[in-house]
């Protein structure tokens, strides 16, 4: 058990299945209070049910309150876990566009300025950030969804440099493939880059609570995210020829 998340007030987003339902599950199994929170509000209640939650079904962006009131006045953590895989180039919708930069990054955005205040005030607080791999490297195929995510990356280590000495603590979770609806939902790109490696939703959750233990920022359950990023970072003329050779192999078979 880890004791930081015993009896803790929790909120998962987008819990109705994926990697959220299987943080909720192990949050649950460590002793919180859980609130899941999606979107659909039968697979939200079909999980809160399950684990002995509370489901506080809606939008992503508006949660903080209702789950707060749910708990008893307290959330000790948050979640942040909704997100959408937005295929496409440049040329994807204005649409699209906003929907991602919406919910990959405003979501996150809005839900810190709703807790920040309480947290700062009792100098105690943790925020975990479902990111992706595609927020530390890219991914080929999905303009809108590998920007988002570099911003919520971003906003995380922004939130963690700025207010770590005053409690609060920030986790930003960076998987490659995970077997989901949404790792279904990238197509023949996804089944090029991430299927081979792809994990369950629940190796996602083991990997974030050893990072907890370990008061680790950065979570990668797939080790090789590290040497991949070091690579980006060292020599990013042969990490983008690399990344290149992935598109047109993609783009050769389409």
């Amino acid at each position: 058990m880890v004791e930081a998340v015993q009896d803790a007030g929790v909120v998962v987003t987008g819990a109705g299945g994926g990697i959220g339902a299987a943080l909720a599950r192990r949050f649950a199994a460590e002793g919180a209070r859980v609130v899941v929170n999606d979107l659909d509000a039968g697979r939200a209640r079909a999980v809160a049910e399950e684990i002995g939650g509370i489901a506080v079904p809606g939008d992503a962006a508006t949660v903080v309150e209702p789950a707060r009131e749910a708990l008893g006045g307290t959330v000790d953590v948050y979640c942040a876990n909704a997100g959408v895989a937005s295929g496409g180039s440049e040329a994807a919708g204005e649409a699209v566009w906003a929907q991602a930069w919406d919910v990959n990054v405003m979501a996150h955005v809005r839900a810190a300025h709703a807790l920040l205040p309480d947290w700062l005030e009792r100098g105690t607080g943790r925020f975990v950030s479902t990111v992706s791999a595609a927020g530390l490297l890219t991914m080929i195929g999905a303009a809108p969804y590998s920007v988002t995510k570099h911003g919520a990356y971003a906003f995380a280590e922004w939130l963690s440099l700025t207010y770590r000495h005053r409690g609060i603590k920030v986790h930003a979770i960076c998987p490659q493939g995970v077997r989901t609806d949404m790792l279904d939902a990238t197509g023949s790109a996804g089944d090029l880059v991430l299927k081979p490696t792809a994990i369950e939703p629940g190796d996602v959750a083991d990997a974030l609570f050893k990072g907890i233990a370990e008061d680790r920022f950065l979570i990668l359950p797939h080790a090789e995210v590290a040497g991949y990023y070091q690579l980006r970072a060292a020599d990013p003329d042969r990490w983008l020829t690399n990344m290149n050779h992935l598109q047109r192999k993609w783009e050769d078979a389409e």
